[in-house]
């Protein structure tokens, strides 16, 4: 089985102090054979995640990364936008130059605020604020991956459960019919399986309807902020995919999906 790991932070992102070495020789360990490094990226002044990437440098260590383990690891460039709709040409220009190989899509602020201070002001408008910001993430923006659909449950969970599929499944429904429409695929991100969460992100419905909608682009990754957890749970994750009837997960090449049989 050909497997890999496509979400991946090291010290390139604010919320990491991985080394790019250590989760390589990770990957390696766990028998992996395809990585790709998908550090946070903001253009807007007001995310954390701003101003902490050195492009030059990573892709440097991207490169001098490949070099060293060629033979024993493939290791694509990537990265992981915040909130890529809201200033779509000011990424455009930053990131056109670059030739990356991936792109996910996530949003982790609401009004340039943390969606566990969206949450504060109430639960259930929360996760319609966070589905329909989602929804226009996935109308304009120029992504690959939907990273962790349903990441306000990763906030909500301890103290309001998990939240009702039925209850917003016409929003859920909408975003993936967008995303299937622009060649936008969606992750199984393993990291809530390694928390009291016990879920993928998304949940096993949402991906069935993204099955069922006709949706076939699908990622599997870690969310790694540590080289101990390159690789946790994806074999979990490859046989949910299989028993949503998917038999293909995909990787990527300077933005072109290529499909790999599970």
């Amino acid at each position: 089985m050909y497997l890999m790991d496509y979400h991946h932070h090291t010290n390139h992102s604010f919320d990491s102090t991985a080394s790019m070495v250590e989760v390589c020789k990770k990957a390696i360990e766990n028998e992996i054979q395809e990585i790709c490094f998908t550090e946070h990226f903001s253009v807007n002044p007001l995310a954390p995640t701003y101003g902490h990437i050195v492009f030059e440098k990573y892709l440097n260590e991207i490169r001098d990364c490949q070099e060293q383990f060629y033979t024993q690891l493939t290791i694509k460039a990537g990265i992981e936008l915040c909130e890529p709709h809201l200033l779509i040409d000011q990424y455009d220009e930053l990131l056109q130059p670059l030739n990356l190989d991936f792109i996910l899509g996530s949003v982790h602020n609401l009004n340039n605020q943390k969606l566990r201070l969206a949450l504060k002001e109430g639960y259930p408008t929360a996760y319609e604020r966070y589905f329909n910001e989602l929804l226009s993430m996935v109308t304009t923006a120029d992504i690959d991956i939907i990273a962790h659909f349903d990441l306000m449950k990763r906030y909500a969970y301890k103290e309001h459960g998990l939240y009702d599929f039925h209850q917003y499944q016409e929003i859920i429904e909408q975003i993936l019919k967008k995303a299937i429409d622009r060649n936008i695929g969606i992750e199984i991100n393993t990291s809530g399986l390694r928390t009291g969460l016990k879920q993928t992100l998304p949940s096993l419905e949402v991906i069935q309807l993204y099955k069922e909608l006709g949706g076939e682009i699908l990622t599997i990754g870690s969310d790694s902020h540590t080289a101990e957890a390159v690789g946790a749970n994806l074999k979990d994750a490859l046989s949910l995919a299989k028993g949503c009837g998917f038999n293909y997960i995909y990787k990527f090449d300077k933005r072109k999906p290529i499909p790999v049989k599970i």
